[in-house]
């Protein structure tokens, strides 16, 4: 197995976190879903830093090697600025009470309503 682990500096891209959400939701999420040999990818950012990227997890090095979708390239307007693949040691699922993964996410989170909203909330 191998994974991945990819980084983009946002800064004078022209893209934010939010509008990278909204690309999640449109359209990366279900076409990932559909990679061959990806076991998980999940996105992640770092607002106080302009940061966005993902880990992905692969069932083999071949699997990892084989080209993918670059729009998030196409968007960005560059290449990421790190791309690293490590071997994987080891894996484990711990405890939880969620069945899957497929679906989590702020990205895909329905935004709060303004009453259902902590500021907004009445005892």
């Amino acid at each position: 197995m191998k994974a991945a682990v990819v980084w983009w500096d946002l800064a004078g891209s022209g893209q934010t976190i939010e509008s990278l959400r909204a690309f999640l939701r449109d359209e990366a999420v279900d076409r990932f879903a559909g990679v061959e040999g990806l076991r998980l990818k999940f996105w992640i950012a770092d607002p106080e830093t302009e940061r966005w990227g993902a880990v992905l997890l692969w069932e083999s090095a071949e699997a990892a090697a084989a080209p993918l979708p670059a729009r998030a390239a196409e968007l960005i307007g560059r290449p990421p600025v790190q791309r690293t693949l490590f071997d994987v040691e080891a894996t484990v699922e711990g405890l939880f009470t969620r069945p899957e993964l497929s679906g989590l996410g702020l990205a895909l989170s329905p935004a709060l309503s303004p009453a259902l909203s902590p500021a907004g909330a009445t005892s």
